[in-house]
Order: structure tokens, then sequence, then C-alpha cells
């Protein structure tokens, strides 16, 4: 199977961006609904359908869930391409679903997801409430993790800008975790099961984007959705989704998460055997904050007349505005960043600073400033 040809092809064209609503998926999916495959599991708390799909006939059975938080949503359109490719009638996609039975979750919080948030309605972060089970969607997500008795659980998230690849330099692009089921952490046989899949996820990934997949933070707690699964003896595996550079609306990313499923399938499917897998997996470099969205060095900065050269950080913040998704740029740090990066990075040369007011930058101030008399920055971004 040619993975990079076939991430090339699959594409749900009219799926894009980082604003994905129900109203966005629900016609593709009654599109593919040609014998029964989609059902209405429940509702979420504004009475918005919480749609599974499944698909293929096979004997292993993989629970796969996304947008749990309604502002995560680059897994959702990697899920939508993975459904277009097994609905493609090839040989390869044949394969798979004669081995596997598929139940999906394309969007599990349609609330948070209309609304652009990581809660759901109620506030609730579906991610913390697998104990207590308090909301709707998570009811209905347990529900169907005890009645379809899943081998594998796939929980499908993005994560922010921040994220490096360890210390590499590279961002996090792409992130996996087999999520602990004690509170130490071990490796037990259903761990070590998730962990087998995600190295070879990696391998697959690391032809196309070297060094830049990390590994999550495995700190245990049970309520966590995944944390939970685990612990119930089913091999659990978090994807998230991360930047790539010049990626915000994350088209190429999904690319990347889209080749992350694929190869899991196949993996499973080929049953290879793999030793000192988990050597392997934890060579996966950690993630870390590491990153600013923009950094600007060598700035100065006139403090009462006093000059000081310094640095400054940018983050842009997610802003829904008419049904589109506004990335506004606020300063986020001064000083000196060191082990900091920036996707993008200008030096200022000695360029003095100026907002048309006291002149000092401000954190959490939106990013609109001068450097000297000839450079104009408007949200974080110089002006050509």
């Amino acid at each position: 199977m040619n993975l990079e040809q076939i991430i090339e092809e699959y594409k749900v064209e009219s799926v894009s961006g980082r604003y994905v609503t129900l109203e966005t998926i629900e016609p593709i999916l009654m599109q593919w609904n040609t014998n029964q495959q989609l059902n209405i599991e429940g509702y979420s708390v504004l009475e918005k359908p919480i749609y599974s799909f499944e698909i293929g006939t096979g004997k292993t059975k993989i629970l796969l869930w996304s947008q749990m938080h309604g502002n995560e949503s680059t897994t959702t359109k990697a899920l939508l391409d993975l459904l277009l490719f097994l609905h493609g009638g090839t040989e390869d996609a044949q394969k798979l679903l004669d081995h596997f039975t598929l139940l999906c979750f394309p969007m599990l919080n349609p609330d948070g997801a209309t609304a652009y948030t990581r809660e759901n309605a109620n506030g609730i972060d579906l991610n913390r409430d697998a104990q207590n089970l308090s909301q709707p969607e998570s009811q209905i997500l347990r529900k169907a993790f005890d009645a379809f008795q899943p081998d594998y659980c796939y929980n499908l998230h993005d994560q922010r800008t921040i994220f490096g690849a360890g210390s590499t330099g590279n961002p996090a692009t792409v992130s996996f975790l087999a999520p602990s089921y004690n509170e130490e952490c071990s490796y037990n046989a259903t761990r070590t099961k998730a962990v087998d899949v995600i190295v070879a996820m990696n391998a697959t990934l690391q032809k196309l984007i070297p060094s830049q997949v990390g590994r999550f933070d495995d700190a245990f707690n049970l309520n966590c959705v995944g944390d939970t699964f685990q612990s119930l003896g089913v091999p659990t595996i978090l994807f998230e989704a991360g930047h790539f550079p010049g990626d915000y609306q994350r088209e190429k990313t999904r690319k990347f998460v889209f080749l992350a499923l694929i190869s899991g399938l196949l993996h499973i499917y080929e049953n290879v055997i793999v030793n000192n897998e988990i050597e392997d997996y934890l060579r996966i470099p950690q993630n870390k904050v590491v990153f600013y969205d923009i950094v600007y060095k060598n700035v100065k900065i006139n403090y009462d007349g006093i000059v000081k050269s310094t640095n400054f950080a940018i983050q842009f913040k997610e802003e829904l505005f008419d049904n589109q998704i506004s990335f506004t740029a606020y300063f986020s740090e001064i000083g000196s960043l060191e082990s900091y990066f920036g996707h993008v990075a200008y030096d200022a040369k000695d360029a003095e600073y100026s907002d048309g007011e006291d002149n000092i930058p401000k954190l959490n101030a939106k990013a609109d400033f001068c450097l000297g008399k000839n450079i104009k920055i408007v949200n974080g971004v110089p002006l050509n």
C-alpha cells in the first residue's frame, strides 16, 4: 500500500479549516449511510444528535472518537478522510474492512464544536468526566464502549502550538500516548499493545516528518477517558494533532494523522511482533512547552530613559467571529526566552519599539506596534 499516495488522494474537500461543526459533517455522514451504518446514539446537552458510524465486518473492533473537545477539529477531518478511503472500493480498503469493525464517533461534543470551546454546553471537560459520567456525552461514549467491547480505543485530539518534540527545536506535529492504567505508570500487556501500535505509527511518520513526533505526558488520571479505558483492559491510544510550520488551518497535519490511522490499522492487521517496543516508545521525545507562535529578538525598549535590548514572544488566541476562526496575536512573554523557540522568529536588529502609548509591550495586550520608523507590525506580523 502506497501510503504517501493515499494521503494525497483521499481528502474530504468540503471539510477544512479549524471550525468544524455538526452542520459541516452531517451531510457527508448522511451520504455515506447506504446500509444503516449511521446511528444517533443520543443527544448533547443542547439536544444535538451524537452520531456513530460503523464500518467493516472484521473481528478486530476499534472504537474511535473525535472532537470530545469542541475546538479540536483536526482529527475529525482525518477521521473523515479515513472513512472516505474505506468507501473507496479499492482492494486495500476492502482488506481492512474485512479485518476490522470500526465504530466511529466523528463529533462527540457538537455543542462545544459550535461554540468552539473545549468544554460542553455545561462547561464540563468531557475528558475529565470518565468516572462521574455526569454529562450526556460522557454517558453515550461509555455506553458504546460497554456494548461494543472494542479490542482497541483511539482517543482523537488536537494540541496547542506551544508543544515541541522534546528539545529538538521542532514542533510536535503529531503526538501519541499509551495512557497509564495505574498511579505507578506501569506497563502491562494491555498498555504494551497500545505502545506497539504507536511505535509502528511513529516509524511511518518519521519518513515524512522526522523529529516532529512527540510523546504526551503519561501522568495517571482516572478521570480521563483514556486512562479509564486502559485500566479496564482495552489498549487505548491518544492521538494529538499539533502544529506543522505555517499550517494554522491544520490541513497538512490532518494528512499526517490520517497516515497514522492507516499505518496503525495495517500494523494490527499484519500482526507484526516487535521486540523492545517499550524502549522504542520511550525514545519518542516527550512533549515540551518550548514554542511560541512568534518571537522578536533584539528589540530596544525605552524604560523611562533607560534603553534596554530584549526579546518578546507573541501567541495567537483562536477567536470565533461570524463562524470563522480568527488568530489574534497577543504579547505572551518578555525576557531572554532562553530555551524557547518561535514558529516564526524575527531579528529586530536593535530597532526601537513603539506603540503610540507608553511604548512598552504589555503582557496579554494585542501585538500591534512599530519597530523603528519604518516597520509596522499588525497582529504580530510585519506589514510588507
